[in-house]
């Protein structure tokens, strides 16, 4: 029984830590899609457009880490791994949409985060984000 809860200790603060590393990652993302310090934009000056970007992608990347634990049955290493490599793919989707969304609209949606007033296209931004991550979540599953 202590064995058992040890081990489930361990899984617990080991994808904790994937999902923290997972989460830098997209704020490091969204970060350079945003013209300007993304923690500046945010947090001094408040800006809308920009946490609802961030706030999108993380909450995709939970949705897809949470489905590739449950999906990685028993065994800690490969539903690491795969838990990993399913959240990189899942940036690596979401920073597409971004920049199909960005090439097929007048403009630069970098510079529409990063205005004051809120933006319809960080909307559309926001919602790609949430649509790839239940699809991927789907897949997974």
């Amino acid at each position: 029984m202590l064995q058992e809860l040890l081990s489930g200790l361990l899984a617990a603060v080991a994808y904790g830590v994937v999902g923290t590393l997972m989460m830098a990652l997209g704020y490091l993302l969204v970060d350079l899609a945003t013209p300007g310090r993304l923690r500046d934009l945010i947090w001094v000056r408040r800006n809308p457009n920009a946490a609802l970007l961030l706030v999108s992608g993380l909450v995709g990347v939970g949705i897809i880490l949470t489905t590739a634990i449950a999906a990685s049955a028993d065994d800690l290493l490969l539903g690491l791994v795969g838990t990993v490599v399913y959240g990189l793919l899942g940036l690596a989707l979401m920073s597409l949409s971004f920049l199909l969304i960005d090439a097929l609209t007048p403009g630069r949606l970098g510079d529409e985060l990063a205005a004051d007033t809120m933006h319809p296209g960080t909307w559309v931004s926001a919602a790609a984000h949430v649509v790839i991550a239940v699809l991927m979540a789907a897949a997974i599953w």
